[in-house]
């Protein structure tokens, strides 16, 4: 999916005190982020969803600026904070019945020319 992906990630829901008790919210930026994805997410939801394990591979690819094509990112946000959005998202959008069918990950991040998300998932099989 050809776009700058977002960097806010679920890691940054804040925490507000009503009455003495904590209250969890999504901040505007954090809402902000999650419907771009969903928008982009919702173009390419699979005409059946995966219903058993599943591997998914992506890739997240930043706007290079100083740094070099296809140099990883070693900076934040953290890959795993990036996926949970994205797989909650993924849910949300019927890819599969649930994230838990995903039973191998492997993700990377870079810098790139031509900024994005590269997803792969392949059903796997259990014998």
């Amino acid at each position: 999916m050809p776009m700058v992906p977002p960097t806010k990630t679920y890691q940054e829901h804040k925490v507000a005190v009503v009455n003495g008790k904590p209250v969890f919210y999504e901040p505007q930026e954090l809402k902000e982020a999650k419907s771009k994805l969903m928008a982009y997410l919702a173009k390419n939801v699979p005409d059946k969803k995966f219903n058993r394990g599943v591997m998914l591979v992506v890739k997240w690819l930043f706007p290079k600026g100083s740094h070099k094509n296809g140099e990883y990112r070693t900076t934040r946000p953290d890959t795993d904070n990036l996926q949970k959005m994205l797989k909650d998202c993924m849910t949300s959008l019927n890819f599969w019945e649930d994230d838990c069918l995903v039973v191998s990950e492997h993700v990377e991040k870079f810098w790139a020319d031509l900024p994005g998300i590269y997803i792969l998932i392949q059903e796997v099989q259990n014998e």
